[in-house]
């Protein structure tokens, strides 16, 4: 039999490896997590509930098991056990689909510091899924992520933040978010740094506008509208989702009524094969040169 001390230390152990890497467990180590969830240890509670989930350690795949231990060790305060609840309510796996009970316990892991249970929450609550819409709460929760490092929440803070900035100051500290993000390799922040460079920083006064009005203005022609739109479009941004293909209409139609910003970024678009476009050198070449031919 295993001496009960080393069970105390070997849970903790195994917790940190095993989760890390998601690595496969013996049925050995499975019996002795499984005794010692039996016991109420929170971190084995966790470990058995991962197992069910995998269907690992010789264990069946059994998300309403993983449910119940995730819950035991919740009850408990462990705050990855209340993060995989709420991950679980989401999903409706081993459980009754509920965005709410989702909601509440991403709030309690978050309230215990976990930095993804505080990007998502403060994300319901911007979109209103599972809570009332709440701009104040979802700013909070995200900014709590941010300062924790989270790139994704770094970058929806930065967009957060752009489209309330009404100084320069303001203005300077979403960019400086947005690097942030970026710097850690965030796709969706270095793409809209890119577009800010591209636009001579003309993105600052796009977030102003509202998307219906730019539409129609682009639908009748008017460039200006026609690149704002085709940014919406490449970054997915203003309630519009992400379509590469929509942003190479839109920013083709507005270089082709001769807006340089637009030029050069198809010629990007083009030249690195940016955005899900395919790479065309002849294209990105074209475009590269009436763009300077524009500028002169």
């Amino acid at each position: 039999m295993v001496p009960r001390i080393s069970i105390l230390v070997l849970v903790p152990v195994l917790l940190v490896q095993l989760i890390a890497a998601a690595a496969a467990m013996t049925p050995e180590q499975a019996q002795l997590i499984a005794r010692t969830a039996a016991d109420g240890n929170p971190g084995a509670q966790v470990l058995l509930a991962g197992l069910y989930l995998r269907g690992d350690g010789g264990y069946p795949d059994d998300p309403a098991k993983a449910a119940h231990w995730y819950e035991q060790s919740a009850a408990q305060g462990n705050s990855y056990a209340q993060f995989m609840l709420g991950e679980l309510y989401e999903t409706g796996k081993g459980v009754d689909r509920n965005l709410k009970v989702a909601a509440d316990w991403r709030e309690k892991a978050a309230n215990r510091g976990s930095t993804l249970a505080q990007l998502k929450l403060g994300k319901m609550y911007l979109s209103g899924q599972g809570v009332a819409p709440d701009a104040g709460k979802g700013t909070y929760w995200l900014d709590r992520a941010a300062v924790e490092g989270n790139a994704e929440a770094q970058f929806l803070l930065a967009k957060l933040q752009r489209e309330r900035a009404t100084t320069p100051e303001s203005r300077q500290r979403a960019d400086n978010l947005l690097a942030k993000s970026a710097a850690q390799g965030y796709e969706q922040a270095i793409e809209l740094l890119h577009l800010i460079e591209l636009g001579e920083f003309y993105v600052e006064e796009v977030w102003h506008r509202r998307a219906p009005d730019l539409r129609r203005l682009a639908e009748d022609g008017d460039h200006e509208a026609e690149y704002e739109v085709g940014l919406h479009y490449a970054e997915g941004s203003f309630g519009s989702a992400k379509d590469s293909n929509l942003a190479l209409y839109w920013f083709t139609r507005a270089a082709e009524g001769g807006h340089v910003a637009a030029m050069r970024v198809l010629a990007q678009m083009y030249g690195e094969g940016r955005y899900g476009i395919s790479p065309n050198r002849s294209a990105a070449k074209l475009w590269n040169d009436r763009a300077r031919g524009a500028d002169r």
